[in-house]
């Protein structure tokens, strides 16, 4: 499901730095490592903390008596009055990142976002918030939450928060007016879209709790659905709760765990949902470390639900850390069909370190193996390129390993899905019309002119709506970069060096026609994929978040591929049980 960039009153920096969004290569220059290295060490290596020697004693020394008198110097001596809290925290991200993407400093400043992402709890109004342009927009209040209530909508200009003007300040920032503790007030000043009202709400703050499991349901032929997008600290409770609704009062006879989008967290919740359906004393994971200290094994220890019951796993390249732990599990115990992309690949487990002045050190301490024995880590950043950057462990390296029937899978890179499902490439047009916000500020345009819609199973985008659209496109005056245009002036330019280009500048210039930008034909050509994005953001406006999720599984190939193995009892054995091949 393609969805717009969207904050939970967090910054997306945040949701990197925890582990919730998947990190993107930062490159660092050489300078700064090197004086980072150095100011890490002075923070954690010292007396207070009884540390077994190890051969780099002098080396760590050392570096602190280096740090110190460097600090010194440059807090004395410098030309400019420094900020040192900067430098510091510069450097200490720095240094970490040259670890791996997880090990990360949480100062006390960011505390109540890292408990967010552990529990789904914080104090704020319960919105989604989105930056367009010069100013951040509500792109989406929860039901039932505070905003919502109040009547802030989907489109709303967030133009002052108490006394804050908002306009140039990033999403963090706005992110942080926002939030504070429940009970207190806070004063939202925003423009309302179409009709460009000023409107002011007084929002009383509330300890708002995401739920783990946002939607569930019964598909057609008694197939159970559960999505469970993070893994808090009530991800099994609600789990357990949603499979037993869908057990004891839908009576399903299957039922599909969507991990899909599920970047992971708290790996007891996970080993929970395992013995959900898998016999207790069954060894479901381990893990090890350097110094042994984080070595576990780690067994069942409760009576399942239901260990018959058949069940699929989606999983796609977002699915990472315990979403790999759930979905690898099941796999090796041969208890659930894989089904999806193949997922991120993080199988490094990390632990928490309490520092001075009431900061934490989120550090990797070990890396986890499922039943069979293989890691699904896809990254080894401990060996790097020469550009200093961490690859891919190349499917050539990997090792295979076999499930508790003897199928073969693969260690190195995530989990491959028991059947693979590739998904076509967001259309160029499609991509446009979302990272503009075209297709938002539509839906807050339709959303002004229609008080409501018909229920999500009925709700289709019509010819009208879609014309409609097509005028609202036109006359925004729609541009966005074709690529095929980009490479035949490319093929062009070479045709002409090398001297080909007269002989066939008839051909080419025929070509160049077919391509020209037409935008009421490939409108009409992408309309079903256009259509299906239309459709989401028009139904959350009424729906919410549970209408989006509704609205996503109409058109869900993955979801569509899982139920016909549910329901094709024939399929779904021989996918764990193959045939043995006969020499």
């Amino acid at each position: 499901m393609l969805k717009l960039s969207d904050f939970f009153e967090i910054s997306t920096s945040k949701l990197y730095r925890y582990n919730l969004l998947k990190p993107t290569e930062i490159m660092r220059h050489t300078t700064i490592f090197t004086f980072s290295l150095i100011v890490g060490i002075a923070f954690w290596a010292g007396p207070a903390h009884a540390q077994k020697k190890s051969d780099n004693t002098f080396e760590t020394n050392q570096a602190i008596g280096i740090f110190s008198n460097i600090l010194k110097e440059i807090n004395t001596f410098y030309v400019d009055t420094p900020d040192v809290e900067k430098m510091v925290q510069e450097g200490l991200n720095a240094m970490l990142y040259t670890l791996d993407p997880y090990t990360t400093y949480i100062p006390e400043t960011e505390s109540d976002d890292f408990k967010f992402m552990t529990t789904g709890e914080y104090g704020g109004i319960g919105a989604l918030i989105g930056k367009l342009d010069s100013f951040t927009y509500i792109t989406e209040p929860y039901e039932g939450l505070p905003a919502q209530i109040k009547g802030l909508k989907a489109g709303d200009k967030i133009l002052r928060i108490d006394s804050v003007d908002t306009k140039g300040l990033e999403s963090d920032k706005v992110s942080n007016c926002l939030r504070g503790t429940a009970n207190t007030i806070v004063r939202v000043t925003v423009e309302r879209a179409e009709t460009l009202d000023t409107l002011t709400f007084d929002i009383v703050r509330r300890k708002i709790t995401l739920p783990a499991v946002p939607y569930y349901g019964v598909r057609d032929g008694g197939v159970g659905y559960i999505y469970l997008q993070s893994f808090t600290d009530k991800a099994a409770a609600e789990v357990k709760e949603a499979f037993l609704d869908l057990k004891k009062n839908h009576h399903i006879s299957s039922l599909i765990l969507d991990l899909r989008g599920n970047p992971g967290g708290i790996l007891d919740e996970a080993l929970t949902i395992i013995n959900y359906f898998v016999p207790k004393g069954v060894e479901v994971l381990s893990t090890r470390s350097r110094t042994g200290r984080w070595d576990r094994t780690y067994k069942t220890t409760q009576k399942p639900i239901d260990t018959q019951i058949p069940i699929t796993v989606l999983i796609n390249r977002e699915s990472a850390s315990a979403s790999e732990i759930v979905s690898g599990t099941l796999q090796d115990l041969d208890r659930a069909v894989i089904v999806g992309e193949r997922s991120y690949g993080k199988g490094l487990v990390q632990s928490t370190r309490p520092l001075p002045y009431n900061g934490l050190l989120k550090v990797t301490t070990s890396k986890y193996y499922i039943p069979s024995g293989r890691s699904i880590q896809a990254i080894d950043y401990s060996h790097r390129n020469a550009d200093g950057q961490a690859e891919r462990i190349p499917d050539s390296l990997t090792t295979a390993y076999t499930t508790a029937g003897g199928r073969i899978v693969r260690d190195g890179g995530g989990i491959t899905p028991d059947v693979k499902i590739e998904l076509p490439q967001v259309a160029n047009i499609v991509y446009y019309l979302m990272r503009d916000m075209h297709i938002f500020r539509y839906a807050n345009r339709f959303c002004a002119h229609n008080d409501s819609i018909v229920p999500i199973d009925r709700f289709v985008i019509t010819d009208e709506i879609y014309d409609d659209f097509k005028t609202y496109i036109k006359s925004k005056n729609f541009k966005y970069d074709r690529r095929s245009e980009k490479i035949l002036d490319e093929l062009k330019k070479s045709m002409e060096f090398e001297g080909y280009y007269t002989e066939a500048e008839a051909e080419i210039n025929a070509l160049a026609q077919k391509l020209s930008h037409n935008l009421d034909r490939e409108l009409d050509n992408f309309r079903r994929e256009i259509s299906e994005q239309l459709a989401l953001e028009i139904v959350k406006r009424y729906y919410y978040q549970k209408g989006e999720i509704v609205e996503s599984l109409k058109n869900d190939a993955i979801v569509q591929r899982a139920e016909d193995i549910l329901r094709n009892t024939q399929e779904y054995n021989t996918i764990l049980h193959p045939t043995p091949e006969k020499k």
